[in-house]
């Protein structure tokens, strides 16, 4: 049996030829239809996506071990003992005294012989701020 058309023509019993109707290429020197990689491409969004997670987590974490260390100071200087009223901006000095208890002061290690825990200043939100430690007391 012999065929009516070669198989190179695009003919449709309902629409005839219908080559130019067509969304893609039909003649012999056309490009090669061929299947995107989604595999590669999932696999290539996954990683970037993942290793964004990360570096945001990471980022994360650090603010969250720094807001707990600024906490942890605040906490030790305020349960510390002083007989004034800290004033804004002025800066203070932690020691512990001969009965184990800390007390703030506002004489600086060089002058007086005592175990010096930390230099601090009171901002405007009565937040604490480490300006020279000795060591890191909570780790």
């Amino acid at each position: 049996m012999e065929k009516e058309r070669p198989d190179n023509i695009v003919f449709s019993d309902d629409q005839g030829y219908n080559a130019s109707l067509l969304p893609y290429a039909t003649n012999v020197g056309a490009p090669v239809i061929k299947m995107d990689d989604l595999v590669s491409w999932k696999s290539r969004g996954i990683s970037t996506v993942n290793k964004e997670f990360e570096n945001k987590f990471n980022e994360l974490k650090m603010q969250y071990q720094n807001l707990m260390n600024e906490y942890e100071w605040n906490e030790l200087v305020y349960s510390s003992k002083f007989s004034f009223e800290p004033v804004i901006g002025e800066i203070y000095h932690l020691y512990v005294g001969d009965d184990g208890i800390n007390f703030l002061s506002l004489i600086s290690p060089q002058e007086w012989n005592k175990e010096h825990i930390g230099t601090f200043k009171l901002n405007s939100d009565k937040k604490w701020i480490v300006l020279n430690q000795k060591n890191n007391v909570f780790q």
